[in-house]
Formats: C-alpha cells, sequence, structure tokens
C-alpha cells in the first residue's frame, strides 16, 4: 500500500506501507490475479472487520495500466514498461455498482494526469464521498445499479434457480471467470435475488481471521481501541468516512483508496447492529454468539444450536417481542397489504421498515428477511486471492459463496460441493445426492420457463432494455421474492406435504437442517399469514410439461448434452450428405441425359442413312 487517506492504521503516514493484520490481503484483492491482461477492470470484494462489534467492510477497487514511458513524473520505483495501479474504496455500506461509477471516473482522472504523485485528486473523493453517500441509499434501486438478474436469466437461463437453491441450502460454491468484473458482477447479481441480501443479509458474511504470522501479538488485539482508525468522538463517527489508500505490488503500484463510511442506520451515536434501541431512547443489547476463537474450531461457528431456540424463557420474550414488532409495524402503515404476493407482485416501494433480527443480528423486514444465510462462518467473497485459498478448507468457515479467476481454485473440486463456470453458463455439481435433491419440479420448471420467456421477449425492445416492469431487473427480482414468500408461507402451513412438494420435498427437508431456516423459523412473522402459501405455478401436469422436462434433462444431464451432441452432429452430417449425393445423383442423371441424346443422334441419323 502507497498511499491510504485516512491512514489505515492510526498514528502513521499516508504513505505508510503497514497493514492491519485482518487486512493483509488488501493488496492482493485490489489488484487481482491475471490484471496485467486487460486495459482496465473492477473488483468488488469483502474484508472482514477490525474488531468483533464491527461488521463487514465492503471493498471496491478500479486498476488500470499505463506505459511507463506516458507518465511526465517517472518515480525511482518505477522499473517496468508498464505501470500497474489500482485505486481502492472501502466502505462500510454495499454501494456497490455505485462506488464503481464514481471511482471509474476518478481513477480515469487520475491516469490522465501521468504523475502518481498528484493525490489531491483522492482526497478529494474521499470527501465528495463522505458529502453524497448514505444509509438511506440502501432504501432505493441505487444498490442495485450494475447488479443486472436480466443478463443473468438471459446467460443461465432456467439454471438460476438451481443456484437459488444452492444457496439456500448453505453450499460451498465458488464461481469462476475472468476477468474479474464479470465475476462479481454475476455473483453479486445472484445474491441480488435474495430480498433484502444485499442491503442488510452481508454485514457478518468475511467474519474470517487471516492466517497467524509470527508478528502478530493476540494480547495486543484485546487491548486494542475499539475505532480503529482515527481517534473521534462517538458524535463525530456518524458523519465520517474512514480511510482511503493507495498500494502497491510488485513494482507495479495498487492504489488503495479507502472510504470507510460509518453506518448511519440507527440514529443514536454509537454502532448497535446488534442492538435495539427502547422509546425512552436506551440501547438495550440483545445477546448474540459471540465470536469464534482463531484458534479455536468450537461450537461457536457451529449452525445454532436447537436447544437454544427450544429455551422457554427466551421463546416467552421472543413471541412478545416479534407480536410487539409486528405491532409496531402495523401502526407504522406497513400492513401485510402493502406488498401482496402473487405470481405478478409489485415492486419494491422503498417503504419497508426492518428491524434488528433477535438471533440473526441482521436488519430483519415483517417477513424475516433477509435470511441469515451469510453468518456463523457462511461466507461471502466476491473475489477471492489466491492467498486466501486456505479459507476452502478452513474448519471455521462452514461454507461460502465465493468468486476466483485463477485456475487453482477450479481445479481442486474437493474443496467446493458446486463449481459455476459463468462463461459456459455450466453448474457442476459434483455429489449426485445434491443434484437430485435440486432437480427442480415441474412447477419449479414452469417458474424458469416463465422468467426466461419473459426476459427473451422484451429482448429487443431498446427503448425499454432492462427498465421495463415486466421482464426488466426489478420485475425478476419480485417474482424471486414472490417464490422464496411463497415457500416461507407454506412451511407454517400444516400438513403441507403436497404443496411443499412442488417446491421439491428432498429439497425442502434439507434447507429445514440450514443454520438460516432455524433463525428464521425461531421468530414469528405474522406478515406471513397474508401470503398465497402455495407453489405460484402449481397445477396440473400437462403436455408442455413433458416438453419442458425433456428440455431441462437434455441441457443439463452428461447423457443429455451427448445425445443434444451426436443429434446436431447428425443432423449436420444429413445435410452435408443430402447435398453430397443431391450433387452426384444430379450428376449422373446428367451424365445419362446427355449420353442418352447422344445415342439417339446417332441412332437418328443410322436410321436416316439406312433410309437414303
Amino acid at each position: 500500500v502507497e498511499f491510504s487517506y485516512p491512514p489505515l492504521k492510526p498514528g502513521e503516514g499516508h504513505d505508510s506501507h503497514s497493514l492491519p493484520e485482518e487486512w493483509k490481503y488488501l493488496p492482493f484483492l485490489a489488484l487481482p490475479d491475471g490484471a496485467h491482461n486487460y486495459q482496465e477492470d473492477t473488483v468488488f470484494f469483502h474484508l472482514p472487520p477490525r474488531y468483533g462489534d464491527q461488521t463487514t467492510v465492503y471493498g471496491v477497487s478500479c486498476y488500470r495500466q499505463i506505459e511507463a514511458k506516458a507518465l511526465k513524473v517517472r518515480q525511482a520505483d518505477i522499473t517496468r514498461e508498464t505501470v500497474q495501479k489500482s485505486v481502492c474504496v472501502l466502505c462500510q455500506l454495499p454501494l456497490y455498482g455505485l462506488l464503481q461509477a464514481k471511482l471509474q471516473l476518478i481513477t480515469h482522472a487520475y491516469f490522465e494526469e501521468k504523475d502518481f504523485s498528484q493525490i489531491s485528486i483522492l482526497k478529494e473523493l474521499y470527501d465528495h464521498m463522505n458529502s453524497s453517500l448514505g444509509s438511506t441509499l440502501l432504501e432505493g434501486s441505487q444498490v442495485y445499479l450494475g447488479l443486472s438478474p436480466r443478463d443473468l436469466v438471459l446467460h443461465f437461463r432456467h439454471k438460476v434457480l438451481i443456484l437459488f437453491k444452492l444457496i439456500l441450502l448453505e453450499k460451498k460454491v465458488l464461481f469462476y471467470i475472468s476477468p474479474v468484473n464479470r465475476l462479481v458482477g454475476a455473483l453479486m447479481t445472484v445474491l441480488s435475488l435474495f430480498p433484502g441480501m444485499i442491503e442488510h443479509g452481508l454485514t457478518d458474511c468475511s467474519q474470517y481471521r487471516p492466517r497467524k504470522s509470527i508478528s502478530e501479538d493476540a494480547g495486543l488485539q484485546e487491548n486494542t481501541p475499539r475505532f480503529d482508525y482515527v481517534s473521534v468522538s462517538a458524535a463525530d463517527t456518524s458523519n465520517t468516512n474512514s480511510g482511503r489508500g493507495k498500494g502497491g505490488r510488485n513494482m507495479a503500484g495498487n492504489h488503495l483508496l479507502e472510504s470507510q463510511k460509518a453506518n448511519t442506520l440507527f440514529s443514536q451515536s454509537e454502532k448497535t447492529y446488534n442492538g435495539s434501541q427502547s422509546s425512552n431512547g436506551a440501547v438495550q443489547r440483545l445477546k448474540v454468539p459471540s465470536r469464534a476463537s482463531p484458534v479455536s474450531s468450537e461450537s461457536d461457528w457451529e449452525t445454532l444450536d436447537p436447544s437454544i431456540l427450544e429455551d422457554s424463557n427466551l421463546k416467552g420474550e421472543r413471541e412478545n417481542t416479534a407480536s410487539e414488532q409486528a405491532e409496531d409495524l402495523l401502526s407504522k402503515g406497513v400492513s401485510s397489504e402493502s406488498l401482496p404476493i402473487t405470481v405478478q407482485p409489485q415492486a419494491n416501494t422503498g417503504h419497508t421498515v426492518f428491524v434488528p433480527g433477535l438471533i440473526s443480528g441482521l436488519e430483519e423486514d415483517q417477513y424475516g428477511m433477509p435470511l441469515a444465510i451469510f453468518t456463523k462462518g457462511y461466507l461471502c467473497l466476491p473475489y477471492m486471492a489466491l492467498q486466501q485459498h486456505h479459507l476452502l478448507s478452513d474448519v471455521t468457515v462452514r461454507g461460502f459463496v465465493a468468486g476466483a479467476t485463477n485456475i487453482l481454485f477450479r481445479q481442486q473440486k474437493h474443496l467446493s460441493d458446486a463449481i459455476v463456470e459463468i462463461e459456459d453458463a455450466h453448474v457442476q455439481i459434483h455429489d449426485p445426492e445434491l443434484r437430485k435433491i435440486l432437480n427442480p419440479t415441474t412447477a419449479d420448471l414452469r417458474f424458469a420457463d416463465y422468467l426466461v420467456k419473459h426476459v427473451t421477449e422484451n429482448r429487443d425492445d431498446v427503448f425499454l432494455d432492462g427498465t421495463g416492469w415486466e421482464g426488466g431487473d426489478e420485475w425478476i427480482r419480485a417474482q424471486f421474492s414472490a417464490y422464496l414468500h411463497a415457500l416461507l408461507a407454506a412451511v407454517l402451513q400444516p400438513d403441507n406435504e403436497k404443496t411443499l412438494s412442488d417446491f421439491g420435498t428432498a429439497f425442502v427437508a434439507a434447507w429445514k437442517n440450514t443454520h438460516n431456516y432455524r433463525v428464521w423459523n425461531s421468530n414469528k412473522h405474522p406478515a406471513l399469514a397474508e401470503v398465497n402459501s402455495s407453489h405460484p405455478f402449481q397445477g396440473q401436469y400437462s403436455v408442455s410439461d413433458v416438453k419442458l422436462r425433456l428440455s431441462h434433462s437434455v441441457q443439463n444431464s452428461e447423457r443429455g448434452k451427448k445425445i443434444g451432441n451426436v443429434m446436431v452432429s447428425t443432423s449436420r452430417n444429413v445435410v452435408q450428405t443430402g447435398k453430397a449425393v443431391g450433387q452426384s445423383v444430379g450428376g449422373a442423371f446428367t451424365s445419362a441425359k446427355s449420353a442418352m441424346s447422344s445415342w439417339f443422334s446417332t441412332f437418328t441419323q443410322s436410321t436416316q442413312s439406312l433410309g437414303d
């Protein structure tokens, strides 16, 4: 790291090269593998919080390269013909696309200066972001800027639902493609299909420890102050961003602009992600699971112990609080009718009220969304550097959704449950039993076909591309929201075997064993009583379903792919053979015809001469 503003470590200068131990992988994330193969690109990544009571740090990095001879001022450390540098923002708000848009402009302007010592533009960006970005942006559609479910459905088609279910089951899912921007874009777009996930569901998604180094002093960490960047008062933190930086790697610099937006989801001056505020303004602390020790793999990282949920005192307190929250939501005008859940759900109006979840520690809406998937050691790492490879087999990591551009990740298949090859839209699931669980039901196939048809039918509309309602990005997210709400409502119904079979009996059974289901089921969600508790595409089996099933089988199974390839090659050969046969038959016929004409004319002439 060549430069950071404010300094990454308190008491050190802006040009300090030292990194906090928790962020030792920062340079490798900001300037990813294979960056030299592209003139410019953007990467999203997640960093662990510096201290246990803080949340995920969201990183966006834009990198470019420039020929050294084009620089007006060539510094002593520039020894190669090409210079690579990266400008990076670290933020407490998951505004990936918005940060990317701002950062790309600044990175371009910074490189146009052709003098990397001109850092004033980076400081100006830091001040601008602090003044213009706030937690209110999480309530609108700007949080989804640059994430297109429409493009995802066009590329993966019905497999999008398989990806959705894989993550619901908290499996180890690895996304793979290069360049990195396509990787992080596809991965975060899949997550955007989960209601509230981008906005509030990733606050605990990067709770990992880097490999311990000899220099690390465990005792020192226990005595460090809570605020890790600059010493500011609690009142100041509500309006203060922390950090911007610039860094280097392998003689090709890596500019890390770090802008950590202070969390303002709560009005009180002290951060209380895991607390709620009573009417008199006092902060009520809620008991949440403690962090795992870096040297231990005890049950802190294991899935939630069901016995905790059955504690009568906690259960009584939970029910009272849940009912109070429901009444509070109704009193604020958020009735169950404001978000009708049908096959044609409405767009998110932005008036959803989020309250702290009692068990999950996440901000939840009246339906218990977002689900507590990325908690308790289930990681979300949009981009993983090769230096983080050990996390895939770490005993404190129970699962992950991660992205990689290095082929070494893809080759070690035993470390993941599924590998998603984005280039070919191929979802490779290693376990036959898991493949069976994720095999879509007839109702699921109808749902996926419904999405694909609406997206492809509106594909050529240049005026409404991606912005229209039906087949647009918001519409697709609304469909998945309706699907998930229907699944949750169906689970709550008595005698629901027939209803759940539409979602997949084996899938639902597996899902009920996950951490996110147990956390969700531990609270009451009265709003779901108004939701239709059946699959959005339930119905009688028909001929069109047979076609759908056949199409799915051919596209997905190895045998089906082989048959499909054989059919394509056979038809091609038939066409080519037909042409060849036509040419030879036609040629033979022409030759025979000319020979017959010649013989006939000869015969006629000889007959005439005989007559004479």
